[in-house]
């Protein structure tokens, strides 16, 4: 397993690339029909699912989801992005510190298990970037989270039915790369990128 800074193994290195789909709109709390239209779009094409669900973390996050997520899944979205905030502050960031800022999808698991046996809700997706390397299934990777847009800043992990520590480094994980868009874009282009090594967390 990785170890150090992969967070204890709970995220692998292939589950934190990212999908940039910027769409502009002048801000993510008043999104328009057409822009949400647009993101929930994409978030089916990356998964295959519908997201029938439409709620809030009680911080404000706007969250999509396959089925209703329950309190505790809230919960830990919340903290993942208190923790990111707070990492964030740390370092001297201003721009994207804001729960209503953030849209979450919640997808079905493509797999529940890794190749250890251990449990970890992951996505499939397009090996992309990531094919012939380590981490490709046969044209394909399993991953944990990907960001789909970043304006208005969206991004999809799976469902998770215990483990729930796991959703907030996912939520902190992938949230490191918006945070970065926005308020240190040399080093976000350096990070963007995991299939030429890197990981999380990026931030400290």
């Amino acid at each position: 397993m990785h170890q150090g800074r992969l967070s204890y193994g709970l995220i692998t290195l292939l589950a934190l690339i990212s999908v940039p789909f910027p769409v502009q709109t002048a801000s993510n709390v008043q999104m328009s029909a057409s822009t949400r239209a647009r993101l929930i779009a994409r978030a089916e094409q990356v998964t295959g699912d519908k997201f029938p669900v439409v709620t809030s973390t009680p911080n404000g996050v706007a969250v999509f989801a396959v089925a209703t997520p329950s309190k505790d899944v809230l919960a830990a979205i919340d903290k993942g992005f208190s923790d990111l905030f707070a990492v964030a502050r740390r370092h001297g960031y201003q721009n994207r510190l804001n729960f209503s800022a953030y849209t979450v999808f919640i997808a079905r698991a493509d797999r529940t298990k890794d190749s250890a046996g251990q449990y970890s809700p992951d996505i499939a997706v397009p090996a992309g970037q990531y094919a012939g390397g380590y981490y490709d299934q046969g044209g394909y990777i399993y991953a944990a989270g990907m960001v789909l847009a970043f304006n208005p800043s969206a991004f999809v992990f799976a469902e998770h039915e215990r483990d729930f520590s796991r959703i907030s480094n996912v939520v902190r994980y992938e949230g490191e790369h918006i945070i970065l868009y926005y308020n240190d874009r040399p080093l976000y282009e350096k990070t963007a990128d995991h299939s030429k090594g890197g990981g999380h967390p990026i931030l400290n």
